[in-house]
C-alpha cells in the first residue's frame, strides 16, 4: 500500500522559528526526513546552514539530540555514537550523520567513504544546494557545469560529480536520490533506509534560494523542475538492485535552467549541451 499524506505522523521534530530563509530548501528537507526518522534519531551535522538553523544561542530547532561537529568529521561523530549505543546493547536508535554538498562530497570526503567502507549501521544524508552556501556561495564539486557562483563569475567550467555513483560503489546497504519536491518518495526512501543493518546514504536535491537566484516561493518549483526535465534522477539502488523511482517527464532543460539567475549566462550551445547529456543518459533520440 502506498504511502500518503494521512499516514505521516503529525509530530514536529524539525520545528519552526530556525535561523534559516524563508524558503529554506534544506529546512524542508529537514522536516520530511524526520517524519521518517522519528524522535528515537540522533543526528550530527557539521558546519553548513543546517547546523546553524540546529543551534544557536541555546537554541534548536531540532526536538531530538544533535551534535554540531567539525565540518570534515560528521560521519566518524556518528560512528562513534553508533559504536557507543552498541556498547550499551540499545539498537533502536536512527544514527544519522547530515551535511551539506561540502561536508559531503568534499571536505567531509574522507569520513564519509570510511565508515561506508566499514559499513556502520548509520545513515548519512547530503543536503545538496551545489553550493558553499553557508560561507557565501562558492562552487564546489556539487555545483554544475555553467553555474555562476560568488568566485566564479564566469560560471564553472566542469562538470558535478557524480556522488551517488561513488557512494554505489562502496556497495553499502542502500542508496538513494530525494526531492523536496517529491516528500512522499523522500519519506518512503527515509523509512527503507531505516532499517537496514549496514550503512545508507541518501543524497537531496535542496534549493537555496539565494544561490540559484530565484525567489524564494519557487523552491519547491524548481526542485519538481530538475526531476522532471532528467537533470536530476530520482532512482534507489537497494542491495545492488537499481529502481527509478519517479519517471521524468522530460521537459526541455531550458524550462529548468533559465529562471535561475546562476545559469542567465548560457547560451543556446550550452544549453544543447546539458539538453544532449539528458538524453544520452537516459537512451533518448536526440
Amino acid at each position: 500500500m502506498a504511502l500518503s499524506i494521512a499516514d505521516l505522523p503529525k509530530e514536529e521534530l524539525f520545528g519552526q522559528g530556525h535561523a534559516g530563509c524563508g524558503g529554506c530548501g534544506a529546512a524542508v528537507a529537514g522536516r520530511q526526513a524526520m517524519k521518517a526518522l522519528g524522535s528515537r534519531t540522533i543526528i550530527t551535522i557539521p558546519a553548513s546552514c543546517m547546523a546553524t538553523m540546529g543551534g544557536s544561542n541555546l537554541k534548536t530547532t531540532w526536538q531530538i539530540p544533535f551534535y554540531h561537529t567539525l565540518f570534515e568529521i560528521a560521519p566518524a561523530v556518528s560512528s562513534g555514537i553508533r559504536a557507543a549505543l552498541d556498547a550499551q546493547g540499545i539498537e533502536d536508535v536512527n544514527v544519522v550523520s547530515w551535511a551539506g554538498d561540502a561536508g559531503t562530497a568534499d571536505i567531509g570526503f574522507q569520513a564519509l567513504t570510511g565508515a561506508a567502507e566499514r559499513n556502520e549501521h548509520m545513515m548519512h544524508v547530503c543536503y545538496d544546494n551545489e553550493m558553499y552556501m553557508n560561507t557565501g556561495g562558492q562552487t564546489g564539486s556539487q555545483t554544475p557545469k555553467f553555474a555562476i557562483t560568488s568566485n566564479m563569475a564566469n560560471g564553472k567550467k566542469v562538470k558535478k560529480k557524480n556522488m551517488l555513483a561513488i557512494m554505489e560503489a562502496h556497495e553499502i546497504d542502500y542508496v538513494a536520490s530525494a526531492s523536496i519536491a517529491y516528500p512522499l518518495d523522500l519519506i518512503a526512501k527515509f523509512k527503507k533506509a531505516a532499517k537496514k543493518p549496514g550503512f545508507s546514504y541518501m543524497h537531496i536535491l535542496a534549493p537555496c534560494h539565494r544561490g540559484w537566484q530565484i525567489p524564494a516561493e519557487k523552491t519547491i518549483e524548481l526542485a519538481r523542475l530538475a526531476v522532471e526535465s532528467g537533470l536530476f534522477e530520482l532512482y534507489e539502488v537497494d542491495e545492488g538492485k537499481r529502481t527509478r523511482t519517479v519517471e521524468p517527464t522530460f521537459i526541455p532543460v531550458d524550462n529548468y535552467l533559465l529562471p535561475q539567475g546562476r545559469f542567465k549566462d548560457l547560451t543556446q550551445e550550452d544549453i544543447q549541451d546539458i539538453q544532449a547529456g539528458v538524453n544520452r543518459h537516459y537512451g533518448r533520440g536526440e
